[in-house]
């Protein structure tokens, strides 16, 4: 994609501003490092522009104080930007369950997607960031087909990113844009645990 041109360019009718500036659906899935870190980075540049910033995190503990949040946070109290909202849905499921059962965090998940429904519906914000939401997917918790009708049926300007390793192919089909983060290497691997300002 020499010079930000594409390679191809379809016959579909739209001018080339309608083209460019219509709402992406975008995946970062694989096992590798980064997923949400890149999903926040581009909720930075949406902030940026002004646009309202809606994060939704599955998985990770509604405990964790992520650097993300703080800083986006931040950025969203300045009114130079968009507006933040940090959602964490229900007590959230890390690697390690440590409170609740299954089903509890199974209707909190189906809870969180309701109100991401809702909110595509009004049209609430410009971004979402829908951070490890590949799980509640594969783990049944969601129903993927009804994620990718309501994404796909979204109106107007939202772009969603969804983040989170195993994502549906369904979901990949539909998405416009697809990272795979791929694992070369890892301090993990040296049994190094996670580390603050590198895993949080």
């Amino acid at each position: 994609m020499p010079q930000g041109k594409p390679d191809y360019v379809p016959e579909d009718g739209l001018t080339t501003r309608q083209r460019r500036n219509r709402p992406l659906l975008v995946v970062h899935t694989g096992p590798g490092k980064g997923k949400s870190t890149a999903a926040f980075g581009l909720a930075t540049r949406g902030w940026a522009q002004g646009w309202d910033i809606g994060v939704f995190q599955f998985v990770k503990s509604a405990k964790w104080r992520i650097g993300e949040e703080r800083a986006l946070s931040v950025l969203g109290e300045t009114g130079e930007g968009g507006r933040v909202d940090w959602n964490k849905m229900g007590e959230g499921w890390s690697w390690i369950q440590r409170s609740g059962t299954e089903q509890d965090h199974a209707a909190d998940a189906a809870e969180g997607w309701a109100q991401i429904k809702r909110d595509l519906a009004a049209e609430t914000y410009r971004l979402y960031v829908l951070d490890e939401f590949t799980y509640p997917m594969k783990w049944g918790w969601v129903d993927v087909d009804d994620v990718v009708e309501t994404l796909s049926r979204r109106g107007g300007q939202q772009h969603v990113i969804v983040t989170g390793r195993d994502a549906d192919p369904r979901l990949t089909g539909a998405a416009d844009l697809v990272t795979e983060m791929t694992k070369i290497k890892h301090p993990m691997d040296a049994g190094q645990k996670g580390q603050r300002g590198i895993e949080w």
